[in-house]
């Protein structure tokens, strides 16, 4: 159902609740990757335009309701403030005297950064106390974080219970159209590649998307769990012995659906994932004391055919251990076959789009998505808790 979007607000004069996802690596008091950060600016940008003034709020890590100086959001003001060209100030805190103080003296163009919403438990717990605590330090609501709208947390839904109109922002926007366009209107051939380490992990994606693509590649460590299921030995491979059932029946369901359900024909191995140096064999030569830590050139290959005859791609997981450069070309040659596909590709997952960045081809992909839980939850066919909880869009 179509949602208020910020466009639609009148914000003027207002103070503007924005939940953002700006949970960034940080390392030793210093910011990592910003691509959340980068994300969010074209929202922050529009509602000071319009004359609000924002009160923003993130997470960042896990600090489980108590406060952790190592995740405090300082780096992440600084890094802000770079970005925008002007002051963010950063509170101490998210509730209390103080914020609700700092928040009432702001002006229009104004920004707010509140600490760490993980500080205090009833984020975490959707305590409808604490979400009126936050509600009570702004006029409205914007809901700009897809990345957590997965999670029933109390600045994602309870505080829409006290905060109206509650609205999506850009990159939410931007975020819910990229994806329904793959689930909801898909250009066909539709094709799906799924990789990373466990096929629990994915299981119910795998069984969503084998009723809606046409061709789904499957690699990563999830791959030898299949392999097996056909009868193949995979030596020390990663494998799910209690999912082997299951791995049997998503290959059936593919076969009678008349999905194309593509797994390697090679793999690099190695005796340990820290090997110096690894060996392409084929699927039916994985030697007894070896894993398969890549996709072999054979499968990279056959994978790349595929993908050229797509009319939209969605890729989600590595094809090995791709921080480990011995094991790394198998996922570097997708990410370069799906930023030369001719159709509409969106790529999501952390590790997916770090690899993208290595082989040099992110501005090449249609959609890259900021989110990792929530694009499976989203691609898997689940309604996400953040999403449900915002305004609906007035006919």
């Amino acid at each position: 159902m179509p949602k208020l979007t910020i466009e639609r607000l009148d914000l003027g004069g207002k103070r503007l609740f924005l939940r953002a996802d700006l949970n960034a690596p940080v390392a030793g008091g210093r910011l990592g990757d910003e691509t959340r950060l980068r994300a969010v600016v074209p929202t922050i940008q529009l509602a000071l335009k319009a004359g609000a003034a924002v009160v923003l709020a993130s997470h960042l890590g896990r600090p489980r309701g108590h406060v952790a100086p190592e995740y405090s959001l300082r780096p992440v003001a600084e890094r802000l403030e770079a970005l925008l060209g002007q002051r963010v100030e950063l509170v101490p805190d998210c509730v209390g005297q103080e914020p609700r103080a700092r928040a009432g003296a702001l002006k229009p163009g104004e920004i707010l950064l509140l600490e760490n919403l993980r500080f205090h438990a009833g984020e975490e717990a959707n305590d409808d106390g604490f979400a009126r605590e936050l509600a009570a330090l702004a006029d409205c609501y914007v809901n700009d974080a897809f990345a957590a709208a997965h999670r029933a947390h109390a600045s994602i839904v309870a505080i829409t219970r006290h905060l109206q109109p509650a609205a999506a922002g850009l990159l939410m926007q931007q975020e819910l159209s990229a994806l329904g366009r793959i689930l909801e209107s898909p250009e066909r051939p539709l094709v799906a590649i799924l990789g990373g380490a466990k096929v629990s992990d994915k299981l119910a994606l795998v069984e969503h998307l084998l009723e809606r693509v046409d061709a789904l590649l499957i690699g990563g460590g999830m791959a030898f769990t299949f392999l097996l299921a056909l009868g193949h030995a995979v030596g020390r491979s990663l494998v799910e012995s209690d999912r082997v059932e299951t791995a049997r029946a998503a290959l059936e369901a593919a076969r009678r659906r008349g999905v194309r359900l593509v797994l390697p024909l090679d793999t690099v191995v190695a005796e340990r994932a820290d090997s110096a140096a690894g060996r392409a064999v084929g699927i039916r030569e994985i030697p007894a004391e070896a894993m398969g830590l890549d996709i072999g050139p054979r499968t990279a290959e056959s994978f790349a055919v595929v993908v050229r005859t797509a009319k939209t791609v969605v890729w989600n997981g590595p094809m090995g251990v791709f921080e480990r450069p011995p094991f790394a070309a198998g996922t570097l040659a997708v990410a370069r076959a799906v930023a030369e596909a001719p159709g509409f590709s969106v790529v999501g997952g952390g590790d997916t789009i770090a690899a993208l960045a290595t082989a040099g081809v992110t501005e090449r992909i249609g959609y890259v998505s900021t989110a990792g839980g929530a694009f499976l939850e989203f691609l898997e066919g689940r309604r996400l808790p953040g999403v449900e909880a915002l305004t609906e869009a007035p006919a």
